[in-house]
């Protein structure tokens, strides 16, 4: 089988978890093949005789079996970037810090390749949300796992966010910014908002305000089958707007809308996973002196 890694930031103190990855896959005698960010992060800490070979282009990533994200959640987002439509299983390796879809402990590193050896794990096809446009934006990875967001830039004054659901008015929103976000991204930038925590599973997307002038506006859950367009007001001449962490400016006269992508992230998921388990331990639910 081969397999592909990807990390964008290899520290230091990891680099002993990396030498464990490969003699696990090497092991069970996967080929090695490593994209171009992680291969420069390994060269600079000086390979230290780890063997691959160096991922070329899409073609090459159509041979990939499957694919580990080494760092976290942002690395795995880079990675379904790096993927696309090809959708490439991705098991995410936890060496940043909260780790939602890096689910793999540095310490389970064995474990974990010795299930995908014997097929023991499952995919979740995890919706995205896809951007449409007039004009080519984000060299055509119109894509994201997370969410959508309008923001306002350089300036104090708020913006103006008429939003319409298949072409119907739902709300202008007076405010710093809007989010739409999949059921993966409820854990993320909208759920720092306000907005609801959704299971991966459900066919919905979450719009969710950020900081609105009016406190009586909240999040609203839609259906993941609608096409969400926007209109943007504000003082400026620029506008924010970003793909999970990818971001760009845009001029207010640009029409955009959101709905799901045609394909899914395929997400690896070993067996002692359990996504209520990550949402009881990565938000501290129960850490309470009366309990």
């Amino acid at each position: 089988m081969k397999v592909a890694l990807h990390g964008l930031a290899l520290k230091l103190e990891f680099l002993k978890d990396v030498q464990a990855l490969f003699s696990a896959l090497e092991q069970h005698q996967f080929e090695i093949f490593v994209t171009e960010q992680f291969d420069r992060q390994l060269r600079m800490h000086g390979n230290t005789g780890m063997t691959y070979w160096l991922l070329e282009g899409r073609e090459d990533m159509k041979s990939m079996d499957f694919l580990i994200s080494v760092g976290g959640d942002g690395t795995l987002l880079d990675a379904v970037c790096q993927v696309g439509d090809l959708e490439t299983p991705i098991l995410g390796l936890n060496t940043g810090r909260l780790g939602f879809l890096a689910t793999v402990a540095t310490d389970k590193i064995f474990e974990a390749i010795n299930h995908i050896a014997q097929e023991n794990y499952q995919i979740e096809n995890r919706t995205l949300v896809s951007l449409r446009s007039k004009r080519k934006l984000f060299n055509g990875l119109n894509f994201g796992l997370n969410e959508f967001t309008i923001h306002k830039r350089d300036t104090s004054s708020m913006i103006t966010v008429h939003t319409y659901i298949d072409g119907k008015y739902l709300n202008s929103y007076w405010a710093d910014g809007l989010i739409v976000a999949t059921p993966t991204g409820s854990t993320g930038y909208s759920l720092s908002c306000g907005g609801p925590l959704i299971s991966p599973e459900a066919k919905n997307l979450v719009i969710t305000p950020v900081s609105p002038h009016n406190l009586n506006v909240r999040p609203i859950i839609v259906s993941d089958e609608s096409e969400i367009s926007f209109e943007i007001e504000g003082r400026a001449e620029k506008f924010l707007i970003s793909l999970d962490s990818r971001s760009t400016s845009i001029s207010s006269d640009l029409k955009l809308s959101v709905r799901k992508e045609r394909f899914y992230a395929r997400l690896m998921k070993l067996p002692s996973y359990n996504f209520f388990d990550t949402l009881r331990y990565k938000l501290n639910w129960g850490f309470d002196m009366r309990n």
